[in-house]
């Protein structure tokens, strides 16, 4: 079980290998799960967009069709995820920690929403694991939906767009980089983690504690 479970995750992992085998749609698939299932918090959304990008730059895939079809299914997905926090409310606080479901993570963006308060929809948008639980705690907050829809389409067609145009112009403008292509996702996976990092650096700093107190 445990060489299964590390064979699926080093294919999910294997961004090149996705974008190859499932092209568009499963950019699409991936993007949907990640914002709007709670098994999706782990998937490698940042970098498969822009790895998307690159071989859209290189003319194996059609750049309209992915910034299109795969915002559509970004923003489709945070609607789901918000109207399961409408739902579930308060009770997703009290459910219990499983293989595909962490409460920390929950808890992590419930901060991230309180300090950011509407923002947060679109700043989420660029932060791993955030991006996932942010619309169910937007709905279990109650936030006015056409307020959350509005800042989730500014959020999706900025989140998706940068991504996939930051790696169609690489794919345009560098040589070979089909062969560089690990180095770029390397690239990506750090500059993803920026975002987390600041916000917890932020939230343990003395005067945001103080403030907490």
């Amino acid at each position: 079980m445990i060489e299964f479970v590390r064979h699926l995750l080093g294919e999910l992992y294997n961004v090149r290998g996705l974008v190859e085998w499932g092209g568009t749609l499963l950019v699409c698939a991936v993007v949907f799960a990640e914002t709007g299932l709670f098994v999706g918090f782990f998937l490698p959304g940042d970098s498969l967009l822009v790895t998307a990008g690159v071989f859209a730059g290189a003319g194996h895939m059609k750049l309209a069709e992915l910034l299109s079809l795969v915002t559509l299914c970004a923003i489709a997905g945070d609607q789901l995820g918000y109207f399961v926090g409408w739902k579930a409310g308060e009770s997703l606080y009290r459910r219990e920690d499983s293989r595909f479901f962490k409460k920390k993570h929950l808890e992590r963006a419930h901060e991230f929403y309180e300090m950011y308060g509407g923002k947060t929809i679109i700043l989420a948008r660029f932060v791993p694991i955030i991006r996932t639980f942010c619309p169910p705690v937007a709905g279990a907050a109650k936030m006015s939906y056409w307020r959350y829809l509005t800042y989730d389409i500014v959020g999706g067609f900025l989140w998706i767009w940068s991504m996939v145009l930051v790696g169609y112009t690489l794919g345009r403008t560098v040589p070979n980089v089909d062969r560089k292509i690990h180095f770029i996702i390397a690239g990506v996976i750090v500059v993803s983690l920026i975002p987390a990092a600041y916000h917890t650096w932020k939230a343990r700093s003395p005067k945001t504690a103080a403030v907490a107190k």
